[in-house]
């Protein structure tokens, strides 16, 4: 149980770079960043299940779950186009790098667990695998991104709360009182 939780603050601090990457305003680079975010977890995945890993095999492991991801490459692009095409591609390629850095931390993950490694995985399994992941991957950054608002609430909340105090509107228990019950939804 201690494992599959370390594997999912990995997953999900990746998938986090990997979605501010997918951000990168230049085409091409962002692509890039979002592969060398994915390779790092992959690393850090198998040091986890303790499976044997070299660069080569991560490398060759993720362009093979994520080298038919065609729209990344479409969404990174569209960066190109000067005012419009940087938000529409960067949101795109946001998205969906996180979405694929999710599924590519799925199927390894899966893999890990049955006693797998790099090197005995049947590709064509593991990329349908992605495909389903990927999917889950898009919910899964949805559900980060709605976190992410929430919180900006709470923090907001507690700015004004404690302006609130500062003006003597709140005595200190209540703004202490508050302050918990806001920090508790976090």
């Amino acid at each position: 149980m201690k494992k599959k939780r370390e594997a999912n603050n990995i997953v999900r601090t990746h998938v986090i770079w990997a979605m501010g990457a997918g951000l990168i305003p230049i085409p091409v680079l962002d692509f890039t960043a979002v592969t060398a975010i994915q390779i790092d977890m992959l690393s850090q995945l198998a040091k986890l299940y303790e499976v044997d890993y070299s660069m080569s095999t991560g490398k060759t492991f993720v362009a093979a779950l994520t080298g038919s991801t065609v729209a990344r490459i479409g969404a990174s692009i569209i960066k190109a186009i000067p005012g419009i095409g940087t938000v529409v591609g960067g949101v795109s390629m946001s998205v969906m790098s996180g979405a694929s850095t999710y599924a590519v931390a799925q199927v390894a993950i899966q893999h890990f667990e049955s006693g797998g490694n790099l090197l005995n995985i049947d590709l064509s399994a593991a990329k349908s695998a992605y495909q389903g992941a990927f999917d889950e991957g898009k919910e899964f950054v949805s559900t980060l991104e709605k976190e992410k608002a929430a919180s900006q609430d709470i923090f907001e909340k507690l700015e004004k709360l404690g302006q609130l105090k500062e003006q003597g509107v709140i005595t200190e228990e209540e703004f202490q009182e508050q302050k918990q019950k806001l920090l508790d939804r976090l």
